[in-house]
């Protein structure tokens, strides 16, 4: 399914907003989630399921100084 991953178009078959942080490859303890403008908390992103056209934000913290 196509959905909007990070303000560009991603093609995935990842069901949850688990999945889609397993197939990204980010990881999963450092990294804030949205899905459609909705703040997703760690414990209920299993549980989130993903649908064409979803709208996801993954951020993971920078490191810098």
């Amino acid at each position: 399914m196509r959905i909007d991953l990070n303000g560009a178009s991603h093609e995935t078959a990842a069901p949850t907003l688990a999945d889609l942080i397993v197939e990204t490859g980010i990881e999963a303890a450092a990294v804030a989630t949205a899905l459609n403008g909705q703040f997703v908390p760690c414990a209920a992103r299993a549980s989130t399921p993903l649908t064409p056209g979803a709208k996801v934000e993954l951020l993971a913290p920078m490191q810098g100084g």
